[in-house]
């Protein structure tokens, strides 16, 4: 909760920032105009013989009364230079009333800038996810890393999907647009994002969008969906992504390989999913300095090997010790796989 607050107190001084910038050409041309009209009061003062002490002082006086305050002097008798105190304040509410106006609008009006409002949030994250769609698959990987507390900057082309609304409830960044343009994936942010998880149904869509990642951020971990098996491990084998056959019940598979976690593709043994993962023991996992055994039976897994001082041992007996730095290979549902993700963080 503390982290969400401050990331939403780091976009709004995002968003202020961009909308300062926006507001520069109102302040340009207003200092422009106060700037020439000074001079030009300056030499007609001059020119019609008008008690004027300097070129400052013109400017002065066209400020003042461009904000209908009167200026410490007589009102001028030249016709010319009276129209100074007329016409001034009516530059001043076109030029710069007016663009204070629209600031304050969009300024306490965020929703109605919903797009820039949600790519400020995206700047603020580091380390992040990138999740790319967000249909039945994308909304419970969503739901899933929000889980582990991941930060999530998440991409969508349907305005009208009925989970956009529901992520946004949860915090997570959601931006309309389609992410097979580059401005989309540097709208999410990309250049610091660890993670990107490709999660339409349209293979070809996911293969543009991960190649267009990996050009943008060459560190960036890509987590792809794609429906044929052949295909999925073609990618693997040539370009490094983590491709996984999708179902529903994989969310969690989907979730866990983005965390860092390598996850082989479910497979049904009598209508239950279950997937080999491998994991490096963490410093702060729950079950560090723990027996094989505890594990198997608090996270309701089967631990196949257990690698230690590049040593391996191939089922281990359940009074083998799991030290830091150890490297499991665990057997389990997708559900237990992503608590025992979770207690390894």
């Amino acid at each position: 909760m503390r982290r969400h607050r401050w990331q939403h107190l780091r976009a709004s001084i995002r968003d202020t920032t961009i909308l300062l910038g926006e507001f520069r050409a109102a302040l340009l041309w207003f200092s422009v105009a106060i700037l020439g009209g000074g001079t030009l009061f300056y030499f007609l003062a001059r020119l019609f013989n008008e008690p004027i002490g300097s070129l400052t002082e013109a400017i002065y006086i066209v400020l003042t009364i461009t904000f209908l305050q009167p200026p410490n002097r007589d009102f001028p008798h030249n016709i010319v230079l009276q129209l100074f105190h007329f016409i001034m304040p009516v530059v001043g509410i076109v030029m710069l009333a007016q663009g204070l106006a629209d600031f304050g609008s969009l300024l306490f009006n965020r929703r109605s800038r919903n797009k820039e409002w949600e790519m400020a949030v995206a700047s603020t994250l580091n380390k992040h996810v990138i999740l790319v769609g967000l249909g039945h698959l994308g909304y419970r990987v969503a739901l899933k890393l929000h889980e582990t507390g991941e930060q999530i900057a998440a991409i969508e082309f349907n305005a009208n999907t009925d989970t956009l609304s529901v992520v946004r409830e949860l915090g997570i960044p959601v931006i309309h647009d389609d992410a097979t343009r580059p401005a989309a994936l540097e709208a999410a942010n990309i250049k610091d994002a660890r993670t990107i998880i490709l999660a339409s149904q349209n293979d070809a869509m996911n293969l543009q969008i991960a190649l267009k990642a990996r050009s943008m951020n060459p560190n960036i971990k890509v987590v792809i969906r794609i429906f044929d098996e052949d295909f999925a491990h073609a990618l693997q084998d040539q370009f490094g992504f983590i491709a996984l056959s999708a179902t529903e019940m994989a969310a969690p598979v989907f979730a866990a390989a983005a965390t860092g976690t390598d996850v082989t593709n479910p497979i049904s043994i009598e209508g239950q999913l279950l997937s080999l993962a491998r994991i490096t023991t963490s410093e702060n996992a729950a079950f560090v300095d723990k027996t094989v055994g505890y594990v198997e039976d608090v996270y309701h897994l089967s631990v196949v090997l257990i690698r230690h001082d590049h040593q391996s041992e191939m089922h281990p007996t359940d009074n083998s010790p799991i030290h830091m730095g150890d490297t499991l290979a665990v057997l389990g549902g997708p559900n237990e796989l992503q608590r025992l993700m979770r207690d390894n963080e």
